[in-house]
């Protein structure tokens, strides 16, 4: 199978600062109702304190009833500034920028979403990027991706009955290699309340304790350009999750490179309108 090429895209926004200093960040979590603690890193709390299971895509410990279909995440949206409708939006440079491969979710699982759940995405106007909070320093190969994937599918799953599949749409694995998560057909499960025409892409890693690889920095960037061109959608509309919601996701180093990238000479920005 082929995994596809990575364009050469400008140097300009590479590498990642050198003053940022990798650290851990551990937020402590009060439960409410049961008076309990949960060790919480990225995008929301871990199960157990011994155990660094994948995090859910938020914080809420419940989902919130929605309109129409299950309750996965709440499916109204509500964005905490307003998303900039760009109908006309097209790359400055998009042409000869080569097409990202896309490994099929056939290749890592036989689950099928539970789309009876599930809500139509019918058009994506903004992308959020992600981390899964899980360390990957070091970690490399198909095997260990699918692991991951498979891992983070069964523990979005366990969450609640409703919940639909895989939060995310795409997830790009250390190595940059793109696989499909949740069908881009259906509304995605990685912002709360913020999920309508919102594609999720994931990075594996917990980019508060490592970098992101420079693979995985090339594919996001290409990645990007390949679906922002496709679905029209501009630099102002392209986030990250603590952008539209109180979490540390997608950790400080991925932070700072999405912060460059979408600068003015940025290496993202040099591509995309």
């Amino acid at each position: 199978m082929s995994h596809g090429h990575t364009p050469s895209l400008p140097n300009s926004a590479l590498p990642l600062p050198a003053e940022l200093a990798l650290s851990r960040r551990g937020v402590l979590l009060s439960a409410a109702a049961l008076g309990a603690a949960a060790l919480a890193s990225g995008c929301a709390s871990r199960t157990k304190q011994n155990f660094p299971g994948p995090v859910w895509p938020d914080e809420e410990p419940r989902p919130i009833a929605s309109m129409g279909g299950g309750s996965e995440g709440g499916q109204r949206y509500v964005a905490p500034r307003p998303v900039v409708q760009q109908p006309g939006v097209a790359p400055v440079a998009s042409q000869g920028v080569p097409s990202i491969s896309v490994n099929p979710r056939s290749t890592w699982t036989n689950g099928q979403p539970k789309m009876h759940l599930s809500k139509p995405m019918n058009g994506v106007q903004l992308i959020t990027v992600h981390h899964d909070a899980l360390n990957s320093a070091g970690k490399r190969g198909r095997a260990f991706a699918i692991d991951r994937l498979a891992r983070v599918r069964r523990e979005h799953l366990s969450r609640d009955a409703t919940w639909v599949d895989i939060g995310y749409h795409f997830i790009i694995d250390p190595d940059g290699q793109v696989w499909e998560g949740r069908p881009l057909s259906i509304e995605g499960a990685h912002v709360a309340r913020t999920n309508d025409h919102n594609m999720g892409i994931m990075l594996m890693g917990n980019f508060d304790e490592h970098r992101p690889t420079q693979a995985q920095i090339d594919a996001l960037d290409a990645f990007l350009v390949q679906q922002m061109t496709t679905h029209r959608v501009g630099v102002k509309n392209l986030y990250t999750h603590q952008e539209l919601k109180s979490t540390a996701c997608p950790g400080r180093n991925l932070q700072a490179y999405m912060r460059q990238t979408r600068a003015s000479r940025g290496r993202l920005r040099s591509v995309v309108a």
